[in-house]
Order: structure tokens, then sequence, then C-alpha cells
């Protein structure tokens, strides 16, 4: 039997709030609350949950019940949900299905999680071009009681299986009776290949404001739909694999709280550990300056100054140009439109903040006599570095995320953490360069 609830969750009556406190719960007082509901409750609620917690839910109902809630969802959902169990557990759940969904959702299986394939739902409503509309209607409602799950459109569909156009209900009932399908059906079709990647197929909805798309193999046979809902799914694991390889670590393949400790620490520290080899040769670099560093100590003070100013600036490019990428805004032929742009922008932002660290060093040797009488120099050669720096880092990050994208790597790699470490060793060679040029003769 369940553990009996905590009382602080006795007052669980509703989905909604179910749904809200469903991540602090435990496996038991999950089942227990959910069993609580209506049946009607407790299928929307299912269907709502992430394929992960499905088949968290469906390996933990007894074996009966599984199979009730398993055909409860269209075969997209089936799918996905059979690729979150454990491979051991796969074929048992496959069984539980009835022999045409049970081929239709190993055709499924059979893409790539990412491909449009295995995004699409193969139910879908379809008629006959040569189909009267009152013949269409009274075929569509057949099948909508039967297997067509998304009714948005209607497609058009030839003995060979190809796509031959499209049309809305709105459009079918508009229709004089004893029109054909095929003189109202619209052929100006917006597709996506069966093999096209799933950021690809995610632009096509923004780019068309469609609520579904078909899916079509090399032949133009059609082989189902995939839904506004999918893509909005997509867009977010999309977002959060680039947030956090943009936050300096290898994606996660699990929930947060789901992933196992050893696991989290594989995906931190490979990228840590090229992070904290890129930062040595900072020290490598501060090495090589060593003399400068003794007979100005003055200049140490800038170090930290100058190097997050290169690194930040870096960082805001390639952010820029990631999500830019991302979007469709930029392609690679666009690298040198880039590069003018940030040129431009990185000399801009490098001269704001010479003049403000310009004028940051005379005030405070005017207030505080804090640098000596060579403050002047000193002040020109941290306003000269900044530019430098700035304009280095600002160019180089703009062109990283087009770089990786040119040798096929994920732009997202080129994460702020990342460009910054290999902007801090430039910022300290241009900085005592500098030095060595300006203070010659003075400190040096």
């Amino acid at each position: 039997m369940p553990n009996q609830p905590q009382e602080e969750f006795f007052e669980i009556t509703s989905a909604a709030e179910l749904r809200d406190a469903w991540s602090s719960l435990s496996s038991e007082e999950r089942h227990e609350f959910f069993d609580r509901l209506s049946r009607t409750e407790r299928e929307d609620f299912f269907i709502s949950l992430s394929a992960r917690e499905q088949a968290r839910m469906i390996l933990e109902f007894p074996s009966h019940r599984r199979r009730i809630w398993l055909r409860l969802l269209p075969p997209d959902d089936s799918a996905d949900l059979i690729q979150e169990a454990p491979p051991e557990e796969r074929e048992n759940l496959l069984a539980l299905l009835d022999e045409f969904s049970r081929k239709e959702v190993r055709a499924l299986l059979a893409y790539a999680e990412d491909e449009a394939g295995g995004l699409m739902n193969p139910r879908f409503a379809r008629v006959r071009p040569n189909m009267t509309v009152d013949e269409a209607i009274s075929y569509l409602r057949r099948q909508t009681r039967q297997h067509a799950e998304t009714v948005q459109y209607v497609y058009v569909i030839g003995e060979d299986q190809r796509l031959l156009g499209v049309l809305s209900f709105r459009e079918l009932f508009a229709a004089t009776t004893g029109t054909l399908v095929r003189d109202i059906m619209n052929t100006n079709l917006v597709t996506a290949d069966e093999k096209d990647d799933q950021e690809a197929v995610s632009r096509l909805f923004d780019e068309n404001n469609l609520v579904a798309i078909p899916v079509i193999d090399d032949q133009g046979r059609m082989k189902g739909i995939v839904t506004l809902d999918d893509i909005v799914d997509v867009v977010q694991e999309e977002a959060t694999e680039d947030i956090q390889k943009y936050g300096g670590m290898e994606a996660l393949d699990a929930p947060y709280l789901d992933i196992g400790f050893f696991s989290m620490i594989k995906k931190r520290a490979g990228w840590l550990t090229v992070l904290f080899i890129g930062e040595s040769f900072t020290a490598s670099a501060l090495g090589r300056f060593e003399a400068e560093i003794a007979s100005a100590v003055v200049l140490t003070l800038f170090i930290p100054l100058i190097i997050s100013s290169g690194g930040n600036s870096g960082a805001q490019a390639s952010t820029l140009v990631i999500r830019a990428m991302a979007l469709g805004e930029v392609r690679l032929r666009d690298w040198f439109r880039v590069m003018k742009r940030e040129l431009a922008s990185g000399l801009f932002l490098g001269m704001v903040l010479a003049l403000i660290g310009f004028a940051r060093i005379v005030l405070w040797e005017y207030w505080f006599q804090a640098y000596g009488s060579h403050y002047l120099p000193i002040a020109l050669t941290v306003a000269a570095s900044l530019i430098g720096v700035v304009l280095f880092g600002t160019i180089f990050g703009s062109l990283l995320p087009l770089i990786l994208r040119r040798v096929n790597l994920d732009p997202a790699s080129a994460s702020a953490p990342l460009v910054s470490t290999l902007v801090d060793v430039t910022g300290v060679i241009i900085y005592f360069t500098l030095a060595a040029l300006i203070l010659s003769g003075t400190l040096l």
C-alpha cells in the first residue's frame, strides 16, 4: 500500500494543484493524488506530463493498468514514452499496444528523435481528390472517431499516397454540394522532409504561421504531420540545451534533479578542465612580462579590469551571433558583414570604456594620489589597452560561432566562459605590449 501522504499535501484536490506540487512529491504521493482525480482529469493530467514522467508512471503501474494508459496516447507520444523507458522494458511496452498502433510506433522509433519523422504523428485527416465535399465530410467523421488525432487541416492524398493538396475545414464546409475536393484544395504546400532536423521544422512553423505541417518522404508520399505543440516542446529542449552549453558544460540528458551525481560531474568536469588549461596560458603570458611587472607593479592593478572587459565584450558578441544563427538571421555567408559590424561596435565600445578608464585613473590620482607622477602615461596605457582588448574580444566572439558551424560543430559550444578564457590570454599580451611601448623610458 502507498504510504499515507504527508499532512502538508492533504489539500491537493485538483489536477492544477497536483501539477504545481508534482516535483516535490514522492512516487507514492504522486500515485495517491493521481488516483483521487476523476477519470477525465487523470487522462488530461497524464497526457500533459513529459514523456519521461509518463514512462516513470507507466512502469510504476501494476501490469493490468499499463495497457490502459499507454493506449491513451497517440502514436508519436507513445514512441516518445517508450524511448524514455529503460531498454529492457521497451519491448514489453510495445507488446501492450494493439497491432496497428504497434506498427505505427515501431515506424516512428526507426527515426532519430530530432528528425521530423521522429516528431510526427502518423494519424491525420485525409481525403481523396475525386471525392465530393459531402463524401469527404462523411469520411472525415469516421476518421475522427477512429484514428485521426489532429484535424486542423485536411490533406488530399493520391492513390500512391503522394500529397496532392491541403484544405481547411472551413473551406470544406463552405464549398457547394457536389464540388470535388480537387477543385478547392490548395496545392501551394509547405512540407517537411522526414529527415529534416527539428530546428529546420521549427523555422517552418515560425515562417509560415501554421499549426500543423505535413511530413513527406523523398518520393513525395505523406508520412504524418508535425503539430505546433510538438514544436513547442522541441524549442524548449533546444533552448535548454543551448543555455547549458553556453554555461560552459555539456548539455544534460535529463532534468537537473533526476540526473545522476557522477553523470553531472562528468558533464561539468570536461569543460572546467578545458577552461582551466586555457586560463593557465594567462599565467604563462603574465610570466612572459615578469620584468615589466617588477618594474611597474602598479600595472597589475588593472589586469582584472582589462581582461574582464575583453571577455565580457566577447561573450556579448558570441551570444548575439549564436542567437541570430539559431533564428536563421545570420548564415555562414554573412561572416564578412558580421565582422564589419562588430569591428565598428568593438571600436566604439572600446572607446567608451577607454574614456571611463582614463577618467577614473586621473580622478583617483587627483583625489587620492594613488598612482604617482606617471599617472597620465598609465591612464593612456589602460585606455589604449581597453580599446584593443574590447575590439579583439568583440571580433573573436562574433566569428567563433561561425567558425564552429563551418567545421560542423555546435555554435553553442562558443560559450561565454570559453570566449572569456581565450580572450584573457590575448588581453594580457595586448596590455603589456602597449605598456612596454607607452611607458618605455619612464616606468619601464
